[in-house]
């Protein structure tokens, strides 16, 4: 199972008041697991930055001049994504301004069901808890100390950690075996585990009473018995 674990940073809330993406980062998870693969852009608005939003992403009109429209950066991104499952931490703002980008070049839209809400799957396994970024990173443990602003790329490769711990622990699988991609390439087949032999058979724990019983209940079945008796 492939999923994509993605977020943006933005000039602005709202895509429809003319905010633009100016950041997107994505990491590939294969069955739940990290495969080294990732995708980063920087993104031109073509438009000023609010000052509002350069306090949060640090990412200014000079540092972003120059760079990549959304239109040159948007057939690598597609490609990345394929047909995986799309988590997102707040899921209804990215895939706002992902679609408005898309609806600007006359692309498709993300279908809202690809995408996995983490805010949704943190506020029902724990109701009335706070369920930022930074709050599920003290809850579980996870070290957030290079977030000093919001970064898509860090944020993504962060979340990619909290969204393992939502969904029951860094290896929810346990997948076992040499096949697990990620662990010898990422082109390499999942195998199928199967246990082997007990090197020693495990103690009877029937009692000779019980033994007893079960061997006078057979005889009484007769020559028709499917268990003969000793």
């Amino acid at each position: 199972m492939r999923e994509i674990v993605l977020d943006t940073e933005t000039t602005g809330l709202d895509p429809f008041d003319g905010h633009r993406i100016v950041e997107i980062g994505a990491v590939e998870l294969h069955n739940h697991v990290p495969t080294g693969r990732h995708f980063h852009e920087y993104i031109d608005p073509e438009r000023p930055m609010p000052a509002e939003a350069f306090a949060v992403h640090g990412l200014g009109d000079d540092f972003l001049r120059g760079k990549p429209l959304f239109a040159a950066v948007s057939g690598a991104f597609v490609d990345f994504i394929g047909d995986a499952k799309l988590v997102i931490h707040n899921a209804e703002f990215d895939m706002r301004f992902l679609n408005a980008e898309f609806g600007r070049l006359k692309l498709p839209e993300l279908p809202m069901a690809r995408a996995v809400d983490t805010v949704a799957l943190a506020r029902r396994r724990f109701p009335g808890s706070p369920a930022s970024l930074d709050a599920l990173c003290r809850r579980f443990g996870i070290d957030n100390s290079a977030r000093t602003l919001h970064g898509a790329l860090l944020d993504a490769e962060i979340l990619a950690e909290v969204y393992l711990e939502l969904i029951g622990g860094r290896q929810p699988g346990l997948l076992l075996g040499g096949g697990q991609r990620g662990a010898t390439g990422a082109d390499s087949p999942q195998q199928e585990w199967r246990p082997g032999p007990r090197p020693r058979r495990l103690a009877s724990r029937v009692t000779a009473e019980e033994a007893e019983a079960h061997a006078t209940f057979v005889a009484r079945l007769g020559d028709k018995s499917l268990w003969p008796a000793p």
